[in-house]
């Protein structure tokens, strides 16, 4: 070997940084590390910021101050927009980057199948933007229902409606309703925080549909309990500034008889896609924009080039498909550079007794399934694993545990527990400001 092997990253999320930090200070690798932010986000806790629980930078560390002491990583802010797997060279508006291996972990997005346009009349939850935004409508809703004389207009403000029955619109649910029903309910004079309408649509037959059918129920129950409405069957076939229209009425006061909903804060949590340089790197993709990948993660005749996270569509070498989630994304970025290092020494065994070539004896990804969790409100949660099914105060103190120990960094970790003291205690979360008031206020 003649020098260090040029390794790219492309995205800073848990694949992208658990690939890079296992092969920090190793001198055989040159790593660049690109990302469109500046920070590493821990998404399983995205809503708590939306939900005003915690502040951004409990979620968030910079990517160049986690990886500072790594002299071989360097770290940019920038955006692919293209691949070359033939040259072996990443685009983008501000230069290009040449590589011998590249691990493509660039995420996924908010997906609206399709309907595009229904960006503008709804809000995802990806980036800490997206959160700030919840944040911002929720309570300046608030404040404006607190000004308002007409009833109805008052309702709409008060309404929150929720599309997908995923652990994104459950936990976001859950979180609202205890804000409003705890938190907030002294704080304003001429209306009742409790009254805030909470709306959840689940197009199929149960909400939480990869959980068992008794752990669904038992969070539909929760929800129920918290005031949340639930309305399953019904699907969401047009949104507008303001309104959502379903294709069925379903039995709902917050429903018109021509299937619209009156709401100022319209919530998307339906689905994702794989962010779009998959489609620009000349690969098969499926249509949510996911690469089908070797065993070994590599691009299907690129055996240089690599995805890892949500962008991959894979069934692992013991027969799972694997999900698109943190812990899986963490595995995968773990395994690349295992596999990237095993391959050097091999290469370099290879070429002295020039006998097997190293890509023959890669190992194939198997995922390792820690189970699934969602937390709906407060003390109550509910995880699944293979042996495993909890409910409850068990499954929620879980569920606090093993968030905490995923976070980067030891000050997140200090700062997320001594925030969930507080809110625990005082039931009065922190970061209930918002800066930016919605355009349409």
């Amino acid at each position: 070997m003649t020098g260090p092997k040029r390794v790219l990253i492309i995205g800073g999320g848990f694949a992208g940084l658990a690939c890079a930090q296992k092969l920090a200070d190793d001198p055989r690798f040159q790593v660049t590390l690109i990302d469109k932010e500046n920070h590493h986000l821990f998404q399983p806790l995205l809503y708590q910021v939306a939900t005003t629980s915690l502040a951004a930078p409990d979620i968030a560390r910079s990517l160049r101050g986690v990886l500072s002491q790594a002299e071989n990583i360097k770290v940019l802010l920038d955006t692919i927009t293209r691949v070359d797997p033939t040259t072996k060279v990443a685009y983008s508006e501000k230069g290009k980057y040449t590589f011998d291996y590249l691990v493509l972990a660039c995420g996924a997005r908010t997906s609206f199948f399709g309907r595009d346009e229904w960006a503008h009349c709804t809000i995802g939850l990806k980036t800490l933007g997206d959160a700030h935004r919840i944040r911002a409508r929720v309570l300046s809703s608030l404040e404006r229902a607190e000004l308002c004389q007409d009833p109805a207009e008052r309702r709409r403000l008060m309404t929150i409606l929720l599309v997908g029955g995923g652990p994104t619109g459950v936990e976001l649910a859950g979180a609202f309703s205890d804000l409003v029903r705890r938190a907030m309910r002294t704080d304003f004079r001429n209306i009742d925080p409790a009254e805030l309408n909470i709306l959840l649509i689940q197009s199929g037959d149960r909400i939480l549909k990869p959980f068992e059918p008794d752990l669904s129920k038992y969070a539909k129950n929760r929800l129920q309990d918290l005031g949340v409405e639930i309305l399953l069957g019904p699907r969401v076939d047009d949104i507008q500034p303001g309104r959502a229209h379903l294709n069925s009425r379903p039995s709902s006061p917050l429903v018109s008889d021509d299937g619209w909903i009156e709401a100022e804060t319209i919530i998307w949590a339906a689905g994702v896609q794989a962010a779009d340089l998959t489609k620009a790197i000349g690969v098969e993709t499926d249509r949510a924009g996911r690469i089908a990948v070797a065993p070994d993660l590599s691009l299907p005749g690129h055996p240089d080039l690599f995805a890892a996270g949500d962008i991959v569509n894979l069934v692992d070498s013991n027969g799972v498909q694997v999900p698109g989630l943190a812990p899986a994304a963490n595995q995968m970025g773990k395994h690349l550079a295992k596999l990237l290092k095993a391959e050097l020494r091999l290469a370099t065994r290879c070429d002295d007794s020039n006998t097997v070539h190293p890509q023959s004896l890669r190992p194939k990804f198997a995922y390792l399934d820690k189970g699934s969790m969602a937390i709906i409100g407060k003390n109550k949660a509910i995880m699944q694993t293979e042996q495993l099914r909890l409910k409850g105060f068990f499954a929620w103190l879980a569920w606090l545990l093993i968030h905490v120990a995923f976070l980067v960094g030891f000050r997140a970790k200090l700062f997320v527990l001594l925030q969930w003291a507080y809110a625990y205690l005082v039931d009065k979360p922190g970061a209930r400001v918002f800066v930016n008031r919605p355009s349409n206020d």
